[in-house]
Order: C-alpha cells, then structure tokens, then sequence
C-alpha cells in the first residue's frame, strides 16, 4: 500500500515541518470586493431638521445683505432720477466744463470737470502723505515699542478720529496755514519751474491752496490707515517671526520677510478706506480751500478750488429749486460713482496681493 507525502516544505521552515496553516492566493485589487456601503436610513425615518433658530440666523444674515445692496441701489437710482432735469436744462457738456453757473434755473451751464480735478487732487496729496507715516507709525507700535508705550500711543492715534471735522478745518485754516506759510512760499517760489508747484489760480496766496488742504486731510485720514494696518501687522504669526529670528533675521529683515507680506493686503485696504473717507470729506475743505474767481484748476499744489462734497456743502441755499438742486445732485451722482470705482480698485489690488 502506497502513501503519498507531500515533499513540498514551507519557505523558511529550517525543519522541514509542513505547516498546518495555507496562505491564500492573491487577489488583484481590481477583482476585491468593495468595502460595504453605509447602512440606509430607514424608508420611514425622516432627514434631521434644521433648527428654527438657525433658519431664522439665516434669513435674517440673507436678508441684511440683500438690504444693504438693494438700497445702494435705490440711492442710484433715485440720484440719476433727481439729476435728470438738470442735466437736460445744461446748455454746456456736463463732463468737459469747467465752469458752474445755476444761480438762474432757465439759464443753466454748470460741469464737473474742475470738481473733479480738485476732489483726486487733494485726495492724492493727502493719500501720499499719510501712507508711509501711517505705515510707519504702525510698524513702531508693533514691532519697536515696549508695550508700556504703545498702548497709550495707540490710543491717542485712535482719538484723533473722534475729532470732527470742523475742528480740523478751523485748526488748518487759523494754525496751520499761517505756521506753514513761509515753508510753503518758499517751495512756491524756488520751484515754480515745476508744473504742480507752479503759481496757482489764488496767487500771491498759499494758504487756502490744495497744498494745505492736502497736509490737512492727511493728519485726518492717518488715524485710519493707522488703526487698520496695526492690527493687521500683531496677527503675523508668531512661529514666521520666531523662525525667521532663529535664521539669524534682523528686525528689519523680520519686518520684511514676515510682517510687510503678511499685511500688505490689509494695508492696502487700510489706505483704500483712508482714500474714500478723503474723497468725502466736506466741512474741513469747504473752510480751508480757497474759490478762484475766473481761473480753471491747472494741476498746481498751489491752486484753489473746490470739491464735490465742498462745492454742494456751500451752495445749500440753491436748493430751494428742484432744477438748480439737480445739478448738486448730479455732481452727487459723479462723487458716488467715482467711490465705486476707488472701492472696485482697492479689492482688485487686495485680491492680487492676496494670491
């Protein structure tokens, strides 16, 4: 009687014992079965329902936004609506005219254009001016000064936003001016070969000019960018400016490589804010700018003029005349118009830096 036996010994048995235990083929994964799906709610079991409170929150947030934006748009409309009649009763181009003349309903020649010219001029000024002192003020208060006092600083550049814009305007036009006089008749006269320093339209006067104005609502706007671009630059994570330390960075190489890239976006939209509140500003402009009388803004720091908000803030008595009104009101229109654009900017340039 024969007996088979298998010869066949398992891969590293030194024995040459037969294991008891088979190891199964492999299977491909592409032949694996699929792990169980998850188990399927009851047919009568009903989805988990949405709390009232937070479908309340919902519609409540929803319906905030479709206010906000609705409403900027009646403000449009209700602004072209009103400005209509005028700009029909305007003998002149409404957009390439330098003068304004509505004193006479039936007889009407007003434009924007110096308007216009005047509100980015002092604005730009202003803008310039107050962006590396702010940035630098912000820098200090983060990066430089011992807590014990940058808190109080910072408090009393947050204060200066509280001071209304009258104040500002009598403080420019009675303190200022006179204290910057000489300074200013100085560049006035050593560079007057230079087109934006040139003689303006309000000569022998340098006061009441865009180049005091723009001093001015650069001290208003610098408490904003300020405030913004401070808090932007403490939020710089505290593990890129321990590395970069540890590198072997210098302050100023820790502020270059971390801080300023962190906050440019912020920044930027600091400054941006800065900008509309300089193109709105009313009270402090409508004190200090002087009126030329007969002479057309030339792009001189030294010239006079008058803005937007300025020019309507001046001429409320005109608006006893729905006619006359609608010219205010148009230049309104041009003013809201021209945020908008600031505003569709400065989210362009954040989103790049943002990238």
């Amino acid at each position: 009687m024969s007996e088979s036996f298998s010869t066949r010994t398992p891969t590293g048995d030194p024995g040459g014992r037969s294991s008891s235990v088979t190891t199964p083929p492999e299977v491909p994964i592409s032949e694996q079965p699929a792990p169980p799906a998850a188990p399927e709610p009851p047919a009568g079991e009903k989805p988990k329902k949405v709390r009232a409170g937070d479908r309340i929150f919902q519609n409540l947030t929803t319906g905030a936004g479709i206010f906000v934006v609705a409403l900027i748009g009646l403000i449009g409309v209700f602004l072209l609506i009103q400005a209509i009649p005028a700009l029909k009763a305007d003998k002149v181009n409404f957009l390439t005219n330098h003068g304004w003349s509505t004193s006479d309903p039936a007889n009407m020649s007003f434009g924007i254009l110096d308007l216009l010219e005047v509100t980015v001029a002092t604005s730009l000024v202003a803008l310039v001016i107050a962006m590396p002192v702010s940035l630098g003020i912000a820098l200090f208060l983060t990066q430089y000064a011992p807590p014990r006092l940058a808190r109080p600083f910072a408090y009393v550049i947050d204060l200066l936003a509280a001071v209304p814009s009258i104040i500002f305007g009598l403080w420019g036009i009675l303190v200022f001016a006179p204290a910057i006089e000489p300074f200013a008749q100085w560049i006035n006269e050593t560079f007057s070969w230079f087109p934006i320093l040139a003689p303006g339209n309000v000569a022998p006067s340098v006061r009441g000019t865009i180049f005091t104005a723009g001093i001015v609502l650069a001290v208003m706007i610098l408490p904003i960018i300020t405030s913004l671009s401070r808090e932007v630059f403490e939020r710089t994570p505290t593990p890129h400016i321990e590395g970069a330390l540890a590198l072997g960075a210098t302050r100023w190489e820790v502020i270059r490589t971390t801080v300023l890239p962190f906050g440019k976006a912020g920044y930027v939209g600091a400054s941006m804010l800065g900008l509309g509140r300089a193109l709105g500003e009313t009270i402090a402009l409508a004190v200090i700018l002087l009126i030329p009388q007969g002479k057309n803004f030339d792009w001189s720091l030294f010239d006079g003029g008058a803005t937007f908000a300025s020019k309507i803030a001046a001429n409320y008595s005109e608006f006893n005349n729905e006619v006359s009104a609608g010219a205010y009101i148009a230049a309104g229109l041009v003013l809201f118009v021209l945020t908008f654009v600031v505003n569709f900017a400065a989210r362009s340039v954040i989103g790049k830096k943002g990238d």
